[in-house]
């Protein structure tokens, strides 16, 4: 089974700049995660509010980070995970694009 959550958005202190670290901007978090469902399924809301939670309190400097921090507290939280990508963007920091950072980690590998 594969769990899709698109377009989560929310504002969060994250970035390196000065203002960044003042005033919090608009993040958006794409997830894809894989895992084999027998009897128990991973609630999506539970997976929204692990990555928003964290989001919020953790104030990241980098993308880089969040996405190191979050896959393993994915995992840890939901251990039938067996494959996740995931991704944040920033759509408001560059005037002519949003940049993103993504990662794919195979827990069976």
């Amino acid at each position: 089974m594969k769990v899709h959550i698109q377009d989560l958005r929310f504002q969060t202190i994250i970035g390196i700049l000065d203002f960044e670290r003042v005033k919090p901007q608009e993040v958006i978090i794409n997830l894809e995660l894989e895992y084999n469902y027998e009897d128990e399924f991973i609630n999506y809301a539970d997976v929204s509010a692990l990555i928003k939670n964290s989001m919020l309190t953790q104030e990241f400097l980098l993308i880089e980070d969040a996405l190191l921090y979050l896959h393993v507290s994915l995992k840890k939280e939901f251990q039938k995970i067996n494959a996740l990508e995931l991704k944040i963007t920033k759509p408001s920091i560059l005037p002519d694009c949003q940049v993103s950072v993504s990662l794919f980690k195979d827990f069976n590998s």
